[in-house]
């Protein structure tokens, strides 16, 4: 079973389940400490009643410290396993796990907006936001697929089966700031088989002035007004000749 106390003795295994090393971790707990506190306090019941036995009494859950939490829901979001699996790992059954996962995303949504490291979700604002315009705007757009599972609607296979990945695929756009790393646009999910030109274009995102954009051959012809692209090219083979 995952415990964030048998973790963060492993500085590897930890980045891999949460792509956090454990200062960062750490750095983020009390954020998150504070955000689940604002709506779910100590002194009431997670109904909003006021609690009958003093706080920690009772018997102990899976998830009984911020930390496990921070844990659980930190290795959904980069991993995104089935429910059945993500409890097991934390060892919670199926129903378990599907309500700590919406009990804690608004969570650790609430916790990196308090931090200033959520990301713009619209597209037309990302020149205005920080995480675009942090230093020199100098950026790089992508796209990412994530396995799902196979839609039971006929009609909905066909689009969410990437080629590319031989698999059934949602898709995002990111846009990440070169120099902090940090990510300062996540475009609203699509299905996998949508082009990432295309998705860039919808999403119609305003970039800060004298902004520099790198992207790849997905990206072919796209040049947002005022912006400087550049694309990296691929290295020429040298021929060998036979004698």
């Amino acid at each position: 079973m995952l415990t964030y106390q048998k973790l963060k003795k492993n500085f590897v295994r930890l980045l891999a389940a949460t792509s956090l090393t454990a200062e960062e971790f750490e750095n983020l707990l009390p954020a998150f400490t504070a955000a689940y506190e604002k709506p779910y306090p100590r002194h009431q019941t997670l109904e909003g009643k006021p609690r009958q036995r003093s706080i920690g009494g009772g018997m102990k859950g899976r998830l009984d410290n911020f930390a496990e939490r921070l844990l659980f829901i930190l290795v959904y979001q980069k991993t995104n396993p089935l429910q059945q699996m993500h409890g097991l790992q934390f060892g919670l059954s199926q129903a378990q796990a599907n309500y700590w996962i919406h009990h804690l995303l608004p969570v650790l949504q609430q916790a990196l907006d308090d931090l200033g490291h959520k990301p713009e979700r619209d597209g037309n604002q990302v020149a205005a936001h920080q995480l675009a315009s942090a230093g020199a705007p100098d950026l790089v757009i992508d796209g990412t697929e994530r396995r799902r599972q196979r839609p039971q609607n006929d009609e909905m296979q066909k689009p969410h089966y990437s080629d590319k990945k031989k698999a059934h695929t949602d898709k995002n756009l990111l846009l990440v700031h070169e120099q902090t790393t940090k990510v300062a646009y996540l475009s609203p999910t699509v299905v996998g088989k949508k082009h990432d030109k295309k998705l860039a274009a919808e999403a119609q995102i305003s970039y800060p002035a004298n902004a520099k954009l790198g992207q790849d051959t997905g990206f072919q012809g796209y040049k947002p007004a005022g912006v400087l692209t550049t694309q990296p090219k691929k290295a020429e083979r040298e021929r060998v000749e036979c004698g």
